[in-house]
């Protein structure tokens, strides 16, 4: 099944400025999920914010913050009881994930999408934990419950889906 533009949201999860320091390749982490969501405002895909606890733990990082068409306060570790489904765009069923922590937050919002009815894919390079060897457990969980695990370039292709679309060379600028 490929993502397309025109039934996608772009999620990203708690990449916020307390946060980020703690986890590994975190500047790796944000760099992913600042060209996804610039990948995403130059093709029309919306992009959701989510901050857990945000009087507490700070607002996202700036580069993401100004991207995001929306962001969503929380303190449910699952950005769902907090009203995420509420702040998605109508008739757009596929949810692409990025952000932290892969194994609490993002995974807790991903497993309830898909609880939900949404088709969702999470962008492996663009997640993040304070240690590799729960993110790498939480996206084995998460393709063992039918999400789809994929990268950052393979969004921005499938959503552009060939080499003649009007961004083409600036997305592709993008990812070099």
């Amino acid at each position: 099944m490929l993502m397309k533009a025109e039934q996608s949201t772009l999620l990203l999860i708690d990449l916020q400025e307390r946060l980020m320091p703690a986890i590994s390749q975190g500047e790796e982490v944000v760099d992913r999920c600042t060209m996804l969501a610039t990948v995403a405002g130059l093709l029309g895909v919306p992009v959701v914010g989510t901050e857990q606890l945000p009087d507490k733990l700070g607002h996202n990082v700036e580069s993401v913050r100004e991207l995001c068409d929306t962001t969503l306060g929380k303190y449910h570790f699952d950005a769902c009881p907090d009203g995420l489904i509420d702040e998605l765009p109508e008739g757009r069923q596929h949810i692409v994930i990025g952000g932290c922590e892969t194994h609490v937050c993002m995974l807790q919002t991903a497993l309830s999408l898909l609880d939900a009815g949404y088709k969702v894919w999470v962008v492996a390079d663009a997640t993040g934990s304070r240690n590799d060897f729960d993110r790498d457990v939480a996206l084995d969980r998460l393709h063992q419950s039918g999400a789809r695990i994929v990268t950052a370039e393979m969004v921005a292709f499938e959503w552009m889906v060939h080499c003649k679309h009007p961004q083409f060379r600036d997305i592709q600028a993008l990812i070099k």
